[in-house]
């Protein structure tokens, strides 16, 4: 699996600890779905101003967000194409976002990062929280992986 970090932020640092969290992270969403590792995530952090304008112009929302995925592959994608590596899609977490809400959750940042990386990989999957149920499995999901790499809300 390739795993492109681009941080484009200066604000808080990301931790080597932390980037390793997050590629565990993303393995298990991927071994949990039955998938391969020959796959490329692009992750990048950013801060709240990039994230705001991304959410304005791809999504018409005009305010920031914590996290965006922009998955590469519907549905109707074939994933069983013969392609050495085959882009997921992205990931674009506010770092400063994460930092205010694990404030606000009163958990540790990193666990917020984790939170959202987990939460972008099953967008990136398929998944959406468009209704409740789908909601109730994708936390389900969720929760299930950072449990078990023992990401707890400390």
């Amino acid at each position: 699996m390739e795993f492109i970090i681009d941080n484009r932020q200066d604000k808080l640092d990301v931790s080597e600890e932390l980037i390793e969290k997050i590629k565990d992270i993303i393995l298990e969403c991927l071994d949990y779905e039955g998938y391969d590792d020959d796959y490329e995530v692009s992750l990048s952090f950013v801060d709240n101003k990039e994230i705001h304008e991304l959410n304005k112009e791809f999504r018409g929302i005009d305010r920031p967000t914590d996290v965006l995925s922009f998955p590469m592959l519907s549905e109707e994608d074939e994933l069983d194409i013969e392609l050495e590596e085959v882009s997921l899609g992205d990931i674009v977490v506010s770092l400063e976002r994460a930092f205010e809400q694990s404030m606000d959750y009163n958990h540790s940042f990193e666990r917020e990062v984790c939170f959202l990386v987990c939460h972008s990989m099953f967008h990136l999957l398929g998944y959406d929280h468009d209704t409740e149920e789908n909601t109730k499995e994708m936390r389900q999901k969720e929760e299930y992986i950072l449990s078990k790499l023992n990401i707890t809300r400390e």
